[in-house]
């Protein structure tokens, strides 16, 4: 008689974010049943220290709750794996929590219910703002609070924390107080955790089914990797994206090789197969797992290794300091955190009869980029000015990357200061967005950039210094004597007093210029000119100018006004005039 098939587990991941010192790693350890490889982390410094320096990943299993057997539809599930992602909350390790967000379906955050919020906890419910949909908060270590004022406690925390969610896309979030580690961390283990039961009931009544698609090329986070003796080096991670089966080739693009997938695993169990959502472990030959402890594993030829982005890019509000051009970030793409070089630019920007500077939402904003478009360089990120208008500018920028950056096209980048104080109470991360468009070239500077049309607006004064006859001027002061004067022929010019010409060229060797007019001079202005050359004249003694001078209060100099613009990465630095 045929088996019976064998029972599916529908898997669920819940990230456990918080503040340093909260309870996370407690919390993961009182709810999991079944530890992974990678649990309740490995690394001797983080036992030493108490504290979580990597993704730690566990899991339980219930059966499947029952508003979840509608919602499979034909994927006939019997049960429903938690697998619990102990994001560390040490505030150096935000890039940890930031590669770990991104494969999270619904995010716990963790709050000491004695300290209420705490810098890195608001940084952790930005990054869930940024990369989750679902949230509860946990009130953890009720233990501490006095038996006769606890309820009471909870009560003002939990009105304080929904006070605080308002304005998120988190708000009305349940909120749940639980003793994770009565006694804390060297407490006997005999004390029992409190409302672990009740907080597993919210779990299973949280969960969701999760959007899982097998289609597409496999993209996989990897946070592990050891070798089993006589069977090869084992990956563990979650599938971000398609699927992976037995076979399967797959590539380590930071390393440029290729290997067969002998076996897969999820949670010590073999599976012939595994897709987007799945906590795997996989098991290829031949390859040395100290090359790679974090980083990704994709389909053969199906990432990009990108020397530059232009992406699309929104500023965090509670990020205080400026966005600059030039400026240096932290920049967390993919899976990896790495330095960059940014530079903002815009579109012409038209405020609409709302005062609306921004029409578009960010939605459209992060698909819509052509370099078919004109663009503006911005000396820096641009909030919106307009009087009463919400929302901001559609703005770009272009990061260059200190070192190449293997990621997916279209995945979400955040860009932060991680060098700035741990223990100041500001937030680090700076602006969010989507990547948009990669450089693969290594020399995208001639390659790739002349493409991107962002040009700066340049403005030039200088002052008519006489009339040649009705049609011609000489300008001084508007170049320098060592400019090369032939790039600006032909540019159109505008006098103070209202005429146009055209630069006709040099005039002797000190950076004067021929200025033509071809409608002429009107007639109040070769009298301006006339009387500010007397004024200057071979006048006789100093008195006497200086009376004429007196007579003639407003007898101001013709001014010279050039506005040109240059494209920033054009190899010809032309000039261009609208």
């Amino acid at each position: 008689m045929a088996d019976p098939s064998p029972p599916k587990t529908l898997n669920f991941n819940v990230g456990v974010l918080g503040h340093v010192d909260s309870g996370k790693t407690s919390l993961a350890r009182a709810l999991s049943s079944t530890a992974s490889t990678a649990a309740f982390d490995k690394n001797p410094q983080s036992k030493e220290r108490g504290i979580t320096l990597d993704l730690g990943f566990s899991a339980f299993t219930v059966p499947l709750p029952e508003h979840l057997k509608e919602s499979c539809g034909e994927r006939q599930y019997d049960s429903l794996q938690f697998t619990l992602v102990d994001c560390p909350g040490h505030a150096s390790l935000i890039r940890t929590i930031i590669g770990g967000a991104q494969i999270i379906d619904l995010m716990m955050l963790v709050v000491d219910v004695v300290k209420g919020m705490q810098t890195q906890t608001a940084e952790c419910l930005l990054i869930g703002q940024l990369t989750c949909s679902h949230m509860i908060v946990i009130l953890n270590k009720t233990d501490l609070l006095p038996g006769d004022k606890r309820q009471a406690a909870i009560d003002k925390m939990t009105k304080r924390m929904h006070k605080t969610l308002e304005n998120t896309r988190f708000k009305g979030c349940p909120i749940i107080a639980v003793a994770a580690k009565p006694g804390g961390p060297e407490a006997p283990e005999t004390d029992e955790p409190q409302g672990i039961t009740e907080l597993i009931d919210l779990l299973k009544a949280q969960a969701f089914f999760p959007r899982r698609d097998p289609s597409g090329s496999l993209l996989m986070a990897v946070d592990h990797c050891f070798s089993i003796r006589g069977q090869g080096t084992v990956i563990t991670g979650t599938i971000l994206q398609g699927s992976l089966s037995v076979n399967d080739n797959v590539e380590i693009p930071a390393l440029k090789v290729t290997r067969k997938v002998k076996s897969v695993q999820m949670f010590r169990k073999p599976v012939p197969s595994a897709m987007q959502g799945d906590r795997v472990g996989v098991c290829v030959t031949q390859f040395d797992p100290k090359l790679l402890e974090r980083g990704v594993v994709c389909t053969p030829g199906s990432l990009q290794t990108l020397y530059a982005a232009v992406i699309s890019v929104q500023k965090i509000e509670y990020y205080r300091g400026a966005l600059t051009s030039r400026a240096k970030f932290h920049i967390t793409v993919g899976h990896e955190t790495v330095m960059a070089r940014i530079s903002f630019f815009n579109q012409v920007i038209l405020a609409n009869e709302n005062g609306d500077c921004n029409p578009t939402s960010p939605e459209q904003n992060a698909k819509s980029f052509s370099f078919d478009w004109e663009f503006h360089h911005l000396d820096e990120y641009l909030t919106c000015q307009a009087e009463g208008g919400n929302g901001e500018p559609q703005q770009w920028a272009l990061l260059e990357f200190e070192r190449p950056v293997t990621c997916p096209p279209l995945c979400l980048v955040i860009g932060s200061r991680l060098d700035s104080d741990i223990h100041g109470n500001t937030c680090r991360l700076a602006f969010h967005g989507k990547l948009l468009e990669g450089f693969e070239d290594k020399n995208y500077t001639e390659t790739a950039l002349p493409r991107l049309k962002i040009s700066k607006d340049k403005q030039k004064e200088g002052a008519v210094e006489r009339v040649t006859d009705d049609y011609t001027v000489i300008g001084r002061n508007l170049f320098k004597k060592e400019t090369n004067l032939q790039l600006f022929v032909g540019l159109k010019v505008t006098l103070s007093t209202g005429e146009t010409g055209s630069i006709e060229g040099g005039f002797g060797q000190s950076g004067k210029i021929k200025i033509r007019i071809p409608e002429g001079l009107k007639e109040e202005t070769k009298q301006l000119l006339s009387s500010s050359s007397k004024k200057k004249g071979k006048g006789g003694a100093k008195n006497e100018s200086s009376k004429s001078e007196e007579t003639k209060p407003d007898a101001q100099p013709v001014t010279i006004h050039l506005n040109f613009k240059r494209y920033i990465y054009d190899p010809q630095k032309k000039m261009v005039q609208s």
